[in-house]
Order: C-alpha cells, then sequence, then structure tokens
C-alpha cells in the first residue's frame, strides 16, 4: 500500500507544473476563439468550441484557418474584418 501512495505523491509532484501549463495553454485557446466566435455571431462554431476539448488544436484552426486571422490580429476588435462572414 506505501509503494501505491509513494507512486501517487511521485506523480502529482512530478506533473502538476506540466499539468498546469497544459490547462493555461487550453484555456487561453478556448476562450480567445470562443470570444472571435460569439462576436461573428457563429453559434455552431461556438458550441462546437465549447463542447469539444482538443487541447487548442481546434481553437487554434479555427482562428487561423477558418477565420483566417493572422497572429497580429488575434487580440484587437477589428479583427472581425478580417474574416469571412457565415
Amino acid at each position: 500500500m506505501h509503494y501505491v501512495t509513494s507512486m501517487v505523491n511521485i506523480f502529482g509532484t512530478s506533473f502538476g507544473p506540466i499539468a498546469t501549463l497544459f490547462v493555461l495553454w487550453n484555456l487561453f485557446w478556448k476562450g480567445l476563439a470562443l470570444w472571435h466566435a460569439a462576436r461573428k455571431n457563429q453559434e455552431w462554431w461556438f458550441i462546437i468550441l465549447l463542447v469539444v476539448n482538443t487541447v487548442g488544436i481546434l481553437e487554434i484552426i479555427y482562428l487561423f484557418a477558418v477565420l483566417g486571422l493572422k497572429p497580429s490580429k488575434l487580440f484587437f476588435k477589428g479583427a472581425e474584418s478580417h474574416a469571412v462572414k457565415s
């Protein structure tokens, strides 16, 4: 029993910072993609991005491939003018 407790402590301690970075990475991209989808009234994209968790991959595809945003336009209100309206 002591062995199992030791393994949990080892994994919990060593993977804690990685898990935190993983959560922050996902939260950043999900928040940004949801914000853009909401501003463009793209309900289906909003729902898909909200429900499906792809660790930021779907969100990055949505922002750069679907919307066609450039990294310099991710945080500006004028970013919606560069996207295709649907």
